[in-house]
């Protein structure tokens, strides 16, 4: 079957310039000229190739990403494309996952005499809560310790409990079921809401703006602090929220951060080298001010998921934030999302999230 090319919606791309950089009259000048720390490839006067932006954090392919063909094809030789680098094999006709992965010629096959061993179709209890759009499996772990999951009416405290076919699962005594319908919204979070599902203090929370939109049982992948705005994925998909939320997914986010003082140039580099902070070594992918003429506005590329890590990062050298804002996340952008509203992703979207790094 001849593989075909999966379209990645246009502002569905890793951080460019124009992630960092705010919309004014001071946008058409270059974002980072004067400062020697701020690195050439955000300058906005470099020319895309190709007709496409160039994203700035992607390593440029080599020589001998050509590879060879097998023996036996034409002696002709095909480069191949970015785009076929990265598409995965299991991507089938429409861009739909395949049932079956294309077979790797060069693997050894089993022997067709030999008996299969045959496949444990048992579920892990956590993994089953996250099949049912409860919450993640690392949530599930601690709702499951907490004796709010039962099995056939019995509390079951082990989360690697394996769950049969015909077994029934109770969480907080409603009988659940693995979600048929997966559905995936993306918020452009205000502030004052709370990244949670219930408050007990009565607070907003982020549920309270999608009163009436649908059935699903949704819920936030990771949070964002009460005064910091911008995307947040909101989804009933317990294994996509376990790969997005877990540390070695190295899942890229970029805030947009506003400071009560302009950062100074040796506060710049050491937050580009990295700090120590109390919970550890924080690492940056990437820092520059957004603005030329205000070196109070900061655009930081982060992939940790650790606690108000950005804020600790700029009090940790004795800056205020006054501003928060994420503006990608997970190759997610603002484009055409106000302040608090949401949009459903787009097919192609969450075919990339699920299966592209």
């Amino acid at each position: 079957m001849p593989k075909k090319h999966i379209p990645v919606p246009s502002d569905f791309a890793r951080p460019t310039p124009g992630a960092y950089q705010k919309k004014s009259e001071d946008s058409k000048k270059k974002p980072f000229k004067g400062d020697s720390s701020a690195r050439k490839k955000f300058d906005k006067d470099k020319k895309p190739t190709s007709g496409r932006l160039e994203a700035p954090f992607r390593s440029k392919p080599t020589d001998d990403a050509r590879g060879s063909r097998p023996a036996g094809g034409s002696d002709r030789a095909r480069p191949k494309s970015i785009s076929d680098r990265e598409r995965p094999a299991y991507v089938g006709e429409r861009g739909k996952p395949s049932k079956e992965r294309l077979a790797n010629p060069y693997r050894e096959q089993p022997n067709a005499s030999e008996p299969t061993a045959k496949t444990d179709e048992k579920m892990p209890l956590n993994k089953y809560i996250a099949h049912c759009g409860i919450c993640s499996r690392r949530d599930a772990i601690d709702l499951i310790k907490q004796g709010k999951v039962k099995v056939n009416d019995r509390i079951e405290k082990e989360p690697g409990y394996k769950v049969a076919e015909k077994d029934i699962i109770f969480y907080e005594d409603n009988k659940i079921l693995p979600q048929r319908n997966l559905v995936y919204y993306l918020l452009n979070k205000p502030k004052d809401f709370i990244t949670t599902t219930d408050d007990p203090e009565g607070r907003k929370t982020v549920m309270d703006l999608f009163k009436n939109v649908t059935h699903a049982r949704i819920f936030p992948v990771g949070r964002l602090d009460r005064n910091t705005t911008g995307l947040l994925l909101m989804t009933n998909d317990g294994e996509l929220t376990q790969k997005l939320s877990h540390p070695k997914h190295n899942t890229k986010k970029v805030y947009q951060v506003g400071l009560d003082r302009p950062l100074a140039k040796a506060d710049f580099e050491a937050i580009a080298k990295g700090l120590m902070l109390e919970d550890g070594l924080a690492e940056v992918d990437e820092v520059a001010y957004t603005n030329p003429k205000d070196k109070k506005e900061i655009g930081i590329e982060i992939h940790s998921g650790r606690n108000r890590i950005v804020r600790r990062i700029f009090e940790h050298l004795k800056y205020e934030v006054k501003t928060l804002d994420r503006v990608i996340y997970a190759g997610l952008t603002k484009k055409n999302l106000p302040r608090g509203k949401f949009r459903e992703l787009e097919p192609q979207e969450v075919i990339f999230l699920k299966h592209f790094k």
